[in-house]
Formats: C-alpha cells, structure tokens, sequence
C-alpha cells in the first residue's frame, strides 16, 4: 500500500479487505472474518450480494451521474415510491443524500425552515437525548449526545437540549413497574418543552432502538407513544432516527412501527444501502413538504450527490430484496437464536450484566460487578482489547466504551447480516465468548 491515505486511526496497520462472501469478508493473506457487526449495521445483505452489483452495473450502462438542480431519475423515481410504500403513516416524501450524517443535517434544516414557513420563527430548540448518537457533522453531533464525540468540538456545536435516554437496566427504580419508568422518563420531554419555553421548540431527535453510543437500547412499552402524545400536544416535531436500527434490522422494515407511532421526519441510511452505494435518506410527511412547497417552494438546503443515481439503483435493489425475501422477518427469527445463544454462553458470565435488543441487533453490556453493575475503570480500555482480540480469531464485531455516561462502561454491538445462518450465530458466539475470557485475563493483569 502507498501508506497515503488518511485512515480513522494514524497509528494503525489494517489488513487489505480483497473479497466478500456472503458474511465473510477476506483479506489479501486469505484471511476470513465473520461479520459479526455488519461493519457498523450497514451490511444486511452481505457481501456480494449478485442482484444489487447488477443493479448497479445496468445504471452505469445509462447514466451516472445527473445533477438534481437540472434532472430526477428513474431509479430515484422508483426507490422513493417502494419507501413510501413502506413507510409509517403519514411519510409521503424522500430525499436522497450520501449518509446517515447528510440525512440528519436535511432533517434539522427540514424542521427549522417548516416552522419559518409557517411563520413560527420562534422555534428554534431541538431536545434530543444523553447516550444519543446523530451523526458526525456539526449539527448532526450538536442534536447528538455523546459525550465524548461532541468534547472536541464542543466551542463549535449549537445548543441542544438532552433529556434523560431510556435505559432500564440502569435507571429504572426498584420500585416501580416498566411501564411506569417509561412514563416517567418521556415525561422530562414535556417538562423540557416547558422550560425552553412554549412555541419555542422545533423538534424532538430520538433513535427508536439506540444504537453504538449506549449499546443497543430498545424503549420500554408506551414510552414512545407517550413521547408521541407531547409532541402532538406542544406542535413539536418528531424525528426519528433510524438511521442504524431501521430496514429491517429490528424485525420490521421501520423500527418504529414496532412502536406503534409515526414520526414526523425519518431518517434511514446504513441497511438502506446494504454497504453496496453511499446513501441515506430523510423521509418526511405530506404536511411538511406542502408548507415548503406552499411556501417559499425551495428547501434551502442540498449536496452535490443528492439522489445519486447509482446509488438509487443500488438502494431500490436492497430493498426490493428486504421486501421480496422477507428478510426484515428473517432478522427476528434469527435474532431469536442469537439471543439465546447470547443467553447460553454468557448469560451467567460474571461480567455479564445486560444482554437485550431487538431483531439482529443486540448489545452485550459488560460490568467489573453483576451486583453493583459498576462498570469496569476506562483505564482497563476493554472494549478496545475485546474488539482486537475478536478480530484476530476472526470475528468482526463492534465494542464501544462510555456506554454508562459517555465515560465508563463498556458494551459490545452485534449486528450481522440478515443472511447470517444458524451455524454462523453458533460461529459467532463462540468466537466472541473466547474473545471476551482472553480480553479479561488481559485487563485484570493490567489492574
């Protein structure tokens, strides 16, 4: 290699990935790593996945590229009619950008410049959650609430407010039932809506299923329907995220359905490309396209690889394949097992004190001590151990530290391909068990 590129880590030598098979990707020495985290939930379909490299091969045959400001696309056409087929109640229009992050920043803007529209200046708060994560760019990582992304940049970020995440493991009291925490835990919404002020606040941002920051947290039953109730009683907007835990990695193709609510805006990207294309899209509902259009008509907003039609091609046949091989349900039932085994290797571990999610998407919390849930000290850097350790054995899997606060605590993310097969789970989990005993001897010599 040239050693010119600019990778995320300076000090790092990484392998050169040279293939992909199903959920296996292969480096140069011929080397095979089960994707256990589908890089970062991006690759649901695996990797080379026939049906979308043809896609994509019969766009570039037509065209390329073609500038939104001038021209729309057949495979633009069709992918935003198959999402908003698909979509939750409501969602009747889609706007392609490149990523999770571009999506996020569409859909801030979104909010802001529908309430201009409606002559409603003075919102101007976005309220989003501690244990959030939105995105990398600055006003993806100022609505976000992770704390050690956003310390760096902190002198840069807009205000945002965050209110408590739901969190059961960790915050629900004793005395009272699960139903009960969720209610209390929206409630701070309201109470937050009526501290910033009324008619002061544009929307509230919340990842249905928390993704990579707290280590997969699905919400308690009735906290988003409560959550939905305030904004519907204060004219808040509602943005969900879904950003990692949407298409179909939850079980069903929108996470929120599970909900039983519709957002406002909706942001998708990760699946919605299955890793093939760059791509992401912020979805949004009639009512709000209609006062722009009603309106000013423009969206102040844009990139250069808006609707790119490669990657509409590429992402219309993701979906089409979610869709026609039910794999959104195939992630449940496999998710299933994967839980189970989860269960069965781990669920007694010492060090073991959370296992939960949804679908393929599942975080494994590790604690110094069951009892107390005390995290281990940020010192150890066990996620980081666990995460080189896995890869060595051949596993691809996704730990993160600051589970707890952005500080302590340690967790690790599975989310493989919807493909994955039975005896890949048992892979998997077996790879990741052996992983986690020698990461342990590894920072208890360090202690």
């Amino acid at each position: 290699m040239s050693g010119h590129v600019f990778g995320r880590n300076s000090n790092a030598t990484l392998p050169v990935a040279v293939g992909g098979e199903g959920c296996y990707l292969i480096d140069a020495d011929g080397r095979r790593y089960l994707d256990g985290s589908g890089g970062a939930a991006v690759s649901c379909l695996g990797h080379g996945h026939p049906a979308v490299g043809e896609a994509i091969c019969r766009q570039l045959d037509r065209v390329a590229f073609a500038h939104t400001g001038f021209f729309t696309s057949e495979p633009a056409e069709s992918l935003a009619d198959r999402l908003i087929e698909n979509a939750p109640k409501g969602i009747d229009r889609a706007y392609f950008v490149s990523g999770g992050s571009e999506a996020m920043e569409a859909a801030i803007k979104l909010a802001r410049q529908y309430f201009i529209e409606r002559d409603e200046p003075g919102r101007r708060h976005l309220i989003a959650r501690r244990q959030s994560y939105h995105g990398n760019t600055l006003g993806a990582l100022s609505a976000g609430g992770n704390a050690w992304r956003r310390e760096p940049f902190a002198p840069l970020l807009t205000a945002s407010s965050h209110i408590a995440p739901c969190y059961a493991y960790r915050e629900q009291r004793a005395d009272e039932t699960v139903e009960a925490y969720g209610l209390r835990i929206a409630d701070e919404l309201e109470a937050e809506i009526i501290r910033l002020g009324e008619g002061t606040v544009m929307a509230f941002i919340a990842e249905p299923v928390v993704g990579a920051t707290a280590g997969v947290l699905p919400p308690v039953p009735g906290y988003f329907k409560r959550i939905r109730e305030i904004c519907d009683a204060h004219g808040v907007l509602l943005i969900l995220d879904e950003i990692m835990c949407g298409m179909g990695r939850t079980g069903t193709l929108f996470a929120s359905e599970q909900e039983g609510i519709a957002p406002d805006i909706v942001t998708v990207a990760k699946g919605l490309g299955a890793g093939y294309e760059p791509i992401g899209a912020m979805l949004c509902t009639a009512t709000i396209h209609d006062a722009i259009a009603k309106g000013s008509g423009f969206f102040q907003h844009g990139h250069t690889y808006l609707g790119h039609p490669l990657a509409c091609a590429a992402a219309d046949a993701v979906l089409t394949t979610l869709l026609s091989e039910e794999l959104p349900q195939r992630a449940k039932k496999q998710g299933r097992y994967l839980m189970s085994r989860l269960h069965d290797a781990l669920g007694n571990h010492p060090h073991v004190g959370d296992i939960r999610g949804r679908g393929l998407f599942v975080g494994v919390e590790f604690v110094a001590d069951r009892d107390s849930k005390a995290p281990f000290d940020p010192s150890l850097r066990l996620a980081a151990t666990l995460k080189r350790h896995a890869f060595d054995a051949g596993l691809i899997c996704y730990p993160m530290k600051g589970t707890v606060d952005g500080q302590r605590g340690d967790h690790v993310l599975l989310a493989p391909p919807f493909i994955i097969s039975e005896r890949e789970i048992d892979e998997l989990v077996t790879i990741l068990a052996g992983a986690l005993e020698t990461s342990l001897a590894c920072v208890s010599a360090v202690a």
